[in-house]
């Protein structure tokens, strides 16, 4: 029986995700795939849809409205692999008892905000030019390593480089041929 992974887009859903649909390619003989669309776990029904007006949306209450949601609707251990607000609502979630067996998270935005970590294996992947990663002293505090990526901003994750390197690594869990080291990108 395939492992879980449950894949929680990025503040666009699928308005702006066609990028997600290489992840779901690449993964979907090795796992059994549940898709949340952030927009609407969190509610959000915006007639205007802009960065801010979609940010403001999550940051006033939607972020919040996503994790409850995530809580009710998920009970079975599961592997989350999440970007950009995603990854903060499963992050978030885990630590309000989500079953979650690994996190693995592309340019979560608001965890840098968050003073408890998950207790299951996490991985964080950043670009280096991403103006919402977190600092290296939030992440020596809560205890947990980010891997970053040179010459990558915040939307990196869409990049078909970055899509190959983290299907691999996730690839890399299901078949236990976990690697020593991190491959550089």
């Amino acid at each position: 029986m395939a492992e879980r992974l449950v894949v929680i887009s990025d503040m666009w859903g699928v308005k702006k995700g066609l990028w997600i649909t290489s992840y779901l390619g690449y993964l979907q003989q090795y796992y059994d795939i549940v898709f949340y669309d952030c927009q609407q776990l969190a509610n959000i029904d915006l007639t205007i849809q802009t960065d801010e007006n979609i940010h403001q949306a999550f940051v006033n209450g939607g972020i919040d409205i996503a994790v409850a949601h995530l809580l009710r609707k998920e009970n079975i251990p599961s592997h989350y692999l999440a970007f950009s607000t995603g990854g903060t609502i499963a992050w978030k979630a885990c630590v309000e008892g989500l079953p979650m067996k690994s996190l693995y998270a592309l340019s979560a935005t608001r965890i840098r905000m968050e003073d408890k970590r998950p207790k299951v294996p996490t991985t964080l992947l950043y670009g280096e030019n991403d103006e919402y990663r977190p600092s290296n002293k939030w992440s020596s505090k809560v205890g947990v390593e980010m891997e970053i990526v040179k010459n990558f901003g915040h939307t990196l994750y869409t990049d078909e480089k970055i899509i190959q390197k983290v299907c691999q690594d996730l690839l890399n869990r299901v078949t236990q041929k976990e690697p020593k080291t991190k491959r550089a990108v």
